[in-house]
């Protein structure tokens, strides 16, 4: 039955947003009507999805194969959890807050059933078994979520979702590349997992922690030096969606065209999409040893530290709220990705819990915006002087989250990039070990820089005329709520690690 339930949570908010989406408008008697079959929709999907994650890893599915060798086939792994886990949390946190915030917006029914269509390719993308429905899902996740930036309509957002487009299938393609490659040098396991033909089946590129690569024909073969260029190519194409240089100017191109909860979505959960399959194909593809000291490991570790660097410079500089979220985001999103490169346990543990606090923190971040954007109509960061004082409960949280993801205790964030610094002292690259921890502190600096001058503007400065004009107050629960929740679970997080580090502590134990 759990078997069934892994296609029944990836389905399932796909058929309804299909279904939604087709339904003509007169079918819903008013904007009340929608919006309930909506939250039912959205809450029946999280609690599905919530049901598999909860169940025993280990729970397979083939669908169909492909071709001989490399079906369609999902796994539960812990891995494969925890990213699930935070996309259900995003997913109805936002989706709640949008309620209220798209009441401004046209074409309302669209976005929620892109917005369900893409949650239910996220799920296929978290429970994926091998590289191949990955990929798959990797390439749907593009096409589905692409509506979610071009939703106004704008010839703005309609550049801005081409641009989205265009990069994300250009490093889809040279991912693609890589795939072709070690599809000639992969290693092939049986397994017994609950097919729906009921019988064993040879599975190639299956995700072993590890790697399935099979080293004694790479070397026989010569191709050794090919082979590192194939797995650097795969790196930098799934680099794209998580905004690494040279490739991140989507990022804030998308957000500040796209409703806030999508902003929140795409920063929060999408981007990780990136993170997930570069992890999926270093450490369950080719493995932490087969990289480790390469020139692939220096330079992605070079790119992820000039992405960091320059990511919180450019957003120190962008006076526009949301797009200085969104440089914010390529910087943090590096983070994740210099810990990923140092290829051991502890930095590996620091990018896992970066990405869960991360995914907590920046979407609370993006929602505070849309709030503050929805009720004001103001965008650019300077614009909110003295408004703490009017809206002190959305002010708060916004200033709890900023020191979350700058690091200051007890927020969670200090407890990733603890990890993160000293996993790149232990990884022993020449200069890269302590430039590494060196970058993570000027972009503390910077974060600090970004984001707390709008807290001090709101709550030590007087408001402005127009501010008192307007008599702004706090916006409404459905959209404050999530805020609170987001808030409270940085700080508790930071209080609480322990679960989730044992939990990343034994992911970590299979791979190096």
């Amino acid at each position: 039955m759990m078997n069934e339930m892994i296609l029944v949570s990836i389905i399932l908010p796909i058929i309804v947003g299909g279904v939604l989406f087709f339904l003509p408008d007169k079918v819903f008697a008013d904007r009340s009507s929608l919006l309930k079959m909506t939250g039912v929709s959205f809450v029946v999907s999280a609690l599905v999805a919530v049901y598999v994650i909860s169940g025993a890893v280990g729970n397979t599915l083939t669908l169909f194969q492909l071709v001989s060798g490399i079906p369609v086939y999902f796994a539960i792994d812990d891995l494969g959890r925890i990213f699930a886990g935070i996309v259900v949390l995003v997913f109805l946190l936002a989706g709640f807050f949008s309620f209220v915030y798209m009441a401004h917006e046209k074409n309302e029914k669209r976005f929620y059933s892109f917005y369900l269509i893409t949650f239910g390719v996220l799920m296929g993308l978290c429970f994926s078994g091998n590289l191949v429905t990955m990929y798959l899902f990797y390439e749907l996740m593009t096409l589905v979520s692409m509506p979610l930036v071009i939703h106004a309509g704008t010839k703005e957002a309609v550049m801005a979702a081409l641009k989205y487009l265009f990069y994300s299938f250009a490093g889809a393609y040279m991912a693609l590349f890589g795939i072709y490659f070690l599809y000639r040098y992969a290693s092939v396991f049986e397994n017994s997992g609950a097919l729906l033909s009921g019988s064993e089946t040879a599975h190639m590129m299956e995700f072993v922690p590890g790697g399935f690569l099979d080293r004694a024909a790479l070397i026989q073969s010569g191709n050794m030096g090919f082979c590192l260029v194939a797995v650097f190519l795969m790196i930098v194409g799934f680099g794209v969606k998580a905004g690494c240089f040279p490739f991140h100017a989507w990022l804030p191109t998308a957000h500040p065209v796209a409703p806030a909860p999508a902003s929140a979505f795409l920063s929060g959960i999408i981007v990780k999409g990136g993170v997930l399959a570069m992890i999926r194909t270093v450490y369950y593809c080719v493995g932490a040893d087969f990289l480790r000291g390469t020139w692939v490991q220096t330079a992605w570790a070079i790119l992820a530290v000039v992405t960091l660097l320059m990511g919180s410079s450019l957003a120190f500089k962008e006076k526009v709220l949301k797009k200085r979220l969104a440089y914010s985001t390529v910087s943090n999103l590096s983070y994740i990705i210099l810990g990923l490169s140092m290829l051991n346990a502890t930095a590996f543990a620091g990018s896992l819990l970066h990405v869960i606090f991360h995914a907590v923190i920046k979407s609370a971040l993006f929602l505070s915006a849309g709030a503050l954007i929805f009720t004001t109509g103001r965008t650019k960061a300077n614009d909110f002087i003295g408004f703490g004082k009017k809206m002190p409960v959305l002010f708060w949280c916004y200033t709890i989250v900023s020191l979350g993801l700058i690091g200051i205790p007890p927020t969670s964030g200090i407890i990733s990039k603890w990890y993160l610094a000293t996993g790149c002292l232990e990884s022993g690259l020449v200069g890269l070990s302590w430039i590494g921890p060196a970058a993570l502190l000027i972009s503390a600096l910077l974060t600090a820089g970004y984001l707390l001058p709008l807290s001090v503007r709101g709550f030590l400065m007087e408001p402005d005329y127009d501010a008192v004009r307007n008599d702004y107050r706090e916006p409404k629960l459905l959209m404050l709520v999530p805020i609170v929740i987001l808030a409270a679970a940085t700080v508790l997080l930071g209080f609480c690690p322990t679960p989730l580090i044992r939990l990343i502590d034994s992911i970590a134990a299979g791979l190096f």
